[in-house]
């Protein structure tokens, strides 16, 4: 079964490093999630880390090791720990190198109505997911999906991350991801993102990770299958994103409950 028809058919976790910080932290967390699979049977997991944040608060702003350096890092996930990658792409030219090493193209939120990005990520025939911009309704988001469904590729994920509500705050709206989950696409819940205060730290982002996995568990209420968790080792030393990122220790308790919902769905 590929993994497309896998995402359609069974809960999925999305979840690693905001951004590539050295060769041995993604390993550190790849080897973690290999774990997790292996406890976990019942959910797909999918590795995502970033070669470059090139959307940060400030331009002196950690951002990654880039498209070369990093691509060579996710292969090596890829070939010790088989596990699918994702990474995002935040220009056309990008595509075609990150689509011979991942499996997913994720479209960051602010750029996911920029055609040219959604067209060369979708002529690659990878799974594109793309996130909801903070500034966009759910039902605003069809208009994305037909762009990159107009290349004849339906490989498509899309992903929840909060909508702006007010100056440094988002706030998530489930009627919106009901409206996504019309379309007859996997809808991913980003619950790390989705407790972000963007730019709200002086200079970078702050954000609340004690709400995250209640909004995960909230849209596995209303019949979720799949989540993205930016984790670490230590969130609170991330050089990217740490204040939402979840302590690797608790995915575990995170994809019990999960695992409950989905259960009780499902009796």
């Amino acid at each position: 079964m590929n993994l497309y028809k896998k995402l359609q058919e069974k809960p999925f976790l999305i979840a690693g490093p905001c951004v590539i910080e050295s060769e041995e932290l993604v390993l550190e967390v790849a080897r973690f999630l290999k774990k997790i699979q292996e406890k976990f049977s019942d959910f797909v997991i999918i590795f995502k880390a970033s070669f470059d944040k090139a959307n940060r608060t400030s331009v002196d702003a950690f951002r990654g090791p880039g498209l070369e350096k990093g691509l060579a890092i996710l292969t090596k996930v890829k070939e010790v720990y088989g596990l699918p990658i994702l990474t995002d792409i935040h220009e056309p030219k990008q595509a075609k190198a990150a689509a011979k090493v991942v499996d997913i193209l994720q479209i960051p939120a602010f750029l996911c109505r920029q055609t040219d990005l959604l067209l060369a990520a979708s002529a690659t025939n990878c799974i594109v997911n793309i996130k909801k911009a903070q500034f966009l309704s759910g039902k605003d988001m069809m208009h994305v999906v037909n762009k990159v469904s107009s290349t004849g590729n339906h490989q498509i994920l899309l992903t929840e991350r909060g909508t702006m509500f007010g100056y440094n705050n988002l706030v998530v709206d489930y009627t919106g991801i009901l409206d996504m989950m019309e379309y007859g696409y996997p809808v991913v819940m980003d619950a790390t993102h989705s407790v972000q205060k963007p730019g709200g730290a002086g200079g970078k982002s702050g954000g609340n990770r004690a709400y995250a996995p209640l909004l995960a568990q909230a849209a596995a209420a209303i019949g979720i299958r799949g989540y993205f968790v930016e984790t670490h080792p230590s969130p609170d030393l991330a050089l990217s994103d740490g204040p939402n990122m979840l302590a690797l220790n608790d995915l575990e308790k995170l994809l019990i409950n999960l695992q409950k919902i989905h259960q009780l769905q499902l009796s």
